[in-house]
């Protein structure tokens, strides 16, 4: 049975800031539209705390998971998960193809061993933040695009691969 390739994607700060008091750091738009185009008709997977930052809403297009300890959790057009490794099983058979996980912090932390595949959107400067994007250090760069400047923030699209 063939397995998906398992991908992360995230904003990143240059100190792997990625959120505070449950927001992203910035918005982004180009990152966003491509945040769409790269997960668009794959299955995402994220903490039950994004998917509230969310507005509670699942992802059109998209089968979407969330990861929650709360036995109890249900979310209207989504598929609860209660562990890693539930949730990688169900994406999996929803898409041979490939997975996304989509945040926040914890599961970043949890799902990097299991990743083939980063796409991150590289923003410059350090910022102040309650989360952090796991060490990516054993991921090599296999796409980098010139860098690009939008809403203030001066960003680079970077595709990496362990």
């Amino acid at each position: 049975m063939k397995k998906p390739k398992i991908s992360i994607i995230a904003a990143v700060a240059e100190n792997r800031a990625i959120g505070k008091d449950n927001k992203l750091l910035w918005h982004i738009p180009e990152d966003l539209q491509r945040f769409k185009e790269i997960t668009s008709g794959h299955p995402v997977i994220m903490g039950q705390k994004t998917f509230e930052s969310l507005g509670n809403k699942p992802l059109p297009n998209r089968t979407n998971i969330v990861l929650t300890f709360d036995k109890s959790y249900q979310s209207p057009g989504c598929i609860v998960a209660h562990s890693i490794d539930e949730a990688i099983k169900i994406a999996s058979e929803k898409d041979k193809e490939e997975i996304f996980f989509i945040g926040g912090g914890q599961i970043y932390e949890q799902a990097i061993k299991f990743a083939d595949k980063l796409y991150l959107t590289l923003v410059e400067g350090e910022y102040e933040a309650d989360t952090f994007f796991p060490d990516y250090a054993e991921f090599k760069k296999v796409v980098l695009e010139e860098p690009h400047e939008s809403a203030g923030y001066k960003y680079k699209f970077l595709e990496l691969e362990r």
